[in-house]
């Protein structure tokens, strides 16, 4: 008997839907993603929490404290994936932001045309950029430019460009999801 082949990875994934997001203030970080950043907005979720009954979903569903509360919205980030941003109140609630270099450390990168026309921007909007952007002129990334700039709230986020591609990308069999191609 032949044992069957084993499949890599989940059954049926299509890919990534969206991202969950804690923030401070709910309706300041749509205000941001969708005036300073251009997202969409597309609908905001009823509140969850908040009543005895639903104290067991918190702990169980959510993995937060039971008298955890939280409202919630959906964005969608035009050629990319969604945003779903939450509000939380927790009584153990921690209010420190991970760096990059903290476990659960994290940041979003949006993908610009021309990233000196977006630092402009968000400079225009007193956004704090994290130095200038760079240029990576060897290895698998040559040819990409990036830059680091924070959310209001403090929140890590990236612009990166590669308008003519990365070097990886000359004789790679697999090639990063693109938002500029996304049917490749």
């Amino acid at each position: 008997m032949v044992a069957p082949t084993a499949v890599r990875g989940i059954p049926g994934l299509a890919g990534l839907d969206h991202v969950g997001l804690t923030v401070p203030d709910l309706d300041a970080a749509v205000a941001f993603f969708v005036e300073v950043i251009g997202a969409d907005f597309v609908y905001a979720g009823d509140a969850i929490g908040g009543r005895p009954e639903d104290e067991a979903f918190m702990a169980e569903a959510l993995d937060v404290h039971p008298k955890a509360t939280c409202r919630y919205s959906f964005l969608r980030c035009r050629n990319g994936l969604n945003l779903e941003l939450f509000e939380y109140a927790a009584p153990d609630q921690v209010r420190a932001r991970p760096r990059n270099s903290d476990w659960g450390g994290h940041h979003i990168a949006l993908y610009v045309d021309d990233i000196h026309a977006a630092v402009a921007h968000l400079k225009a909007h007193g956004v704090r950029i994290l130095g200038e952007p760079m240029t990576i002129t060897t290895g698998n990334s040559a040819g990409a430019s990036w830059v680091y700039f924070l959310a209001p709230w403090g929140l890590q986020m990236e612009l990166c460009s590669a308008p003519r591609g990365k070097a990886y990308e000359a004789d790679a069999p697999v090639r990063l999801w693109h938002p500029k191609r996304p049917a490749e």
